[in-house]
């Protein structure tokens, strides 16, 4: 029997619509093209345009000229979608790779099956690229993007939930997700009534927690020189550890764990390191977003903490000018050494 506070799946309809027919439906009926619409790829969208927009206040707030987000996120996000997807595809061999199989099926992404860490490093990519033609520092840039790391990726796991992927194992938890059959994750034998861990829930809870966590951390510490996006690598490593380990889905071992296990623990070493590393490199205050000679001078009244007027570009005492007030350098040091 099901538990009455289990968590239902949404029927296969809602994992995709026709538009047009939709529109048709509203009485347009002028209209003929048909266009499907994928509720997995609505999810990954409103979690990148939401990433962007949070990314784009905090840069914003840390000098830099507002909306440069987007261009960045014109290189970050292409690569981060390719690089997603050929990491999921290279740790689901045999889901694509078969006797008659149909090859162009790994490119439709829209039909499941994006990997974050392989996003991590296509994204990362563009973000290198994208701040090279900006002028922006890789590091702030990728300090502001980190808790909207987290806030895209809970998104996209409720796209998970639609597509009734990447469930966990059975469970008799009262929060236990209904899997309609058939379904080539669930093992053979098991009832019609079993439910199974909701993992896309855990993760988002998870994910949505961590924006909180990195934000407070950066209001109170003033994290800069990448050390937020350390701290966001061991935040969600260390949970995507214990998430991907209960999961029922096939994926390729290594020494009997998980790829996405050991994925994660290198995430959370990884994160680690940057933090040390950066710690000892860089003693004080970011001299500002922008790479010497590519500073951007905000117009009066722009909403934007300060304008960086010494390039000193390994943080040891640069001064600040308020963009606001005026203030002079002196006025502004204990600003360059929080």
């Amino acid at each position: 029997m099901i538990h009455p506070l289990s968590i239902p799946s949404p029927s296969p309809e809602w994992q995709a619509f026709n538009l047009g027919q939709w529109l048709r439906d509203l009485g347009l009926t002028w209209i003929t093209v048909d266009v499907t619409i994928y509720a997995y790829a609505l999810c990954i969208l409103l979690g990148i345009v939401a990433a962007t927009m949070l990314t784009n206040r905090r840069l914003t707030r840390r000098g830099a000229e507002p909306w440069i987000t987007l261009d960045i996120a014109l290189f970050a996000v292409p690569l981060g979608i390719i690089g997603g997807r050929v990491y999921h595809v290279l740790t689901h061999p045999d889901d694509y790779f078969f006797e008659g199989a149909d090859l162009w099926a790994t490119l439709r992404i829209w039909e499941g099956g994006m990997a974050i860490f392989g996003a991590l490093i296509g994204g990362a990519i563009g973000v290198w690229l994208g701040c090279r033609m900006t002028g922006i520092r890789f590091w702030s840039f990728a300090d502001a993007l980190a808790p909207g790391l987290l806030l895209a990726q809970a998104f996209g796991r409720l796209g998970n939930w639609f597509n009734q992927e990447l469930f966990g194992l059975p469970t008799d938890l009262p929060w236990g997700l209904e899997i309609d059959r058939p379904n080539d994750a669930i093992p053979v034998g098991l009832p019609e009534s079993t439910l199974f861990h909701p993992t896309f829930l855990y993760e988002i809870v998870w994910n949505l927690a961590g924006v909180a966590v990195l934000l407070l951390l950066d209001a109170r510490l003033r994290v800069q020189w990448g050390k937020l996006l350390g701290a966001y690598l061991i935040w969600y490593g260390l949970g995507r550890s214990v998430f991907e380990s209960i999961r029922l889905d096939p994926s390729e071992l290594f020494l009997g764990i998980r790829v996405n296990v050991w994925a994660a623990w290198c995430a959370v070493l990884v994160g680690i390191v940057i933090i040390l590393v950066q710690r000892a490199r860089h003693t004080g205050a970011e001299p500002g977003p922008y790479v010497p000679g590519r500073e951007w001078r905000p117009e009066a009244g722009v909403d934007s903490e300060a304008v960086y007027t010494e390039t000193d570009d390994d943080g040891k005492g640069a001064d600040l000018v308020s963009a606001t007030t005026g203030s002079s350098p002196a006025t502004s040091e204990s600003a360059a050494r929080s």
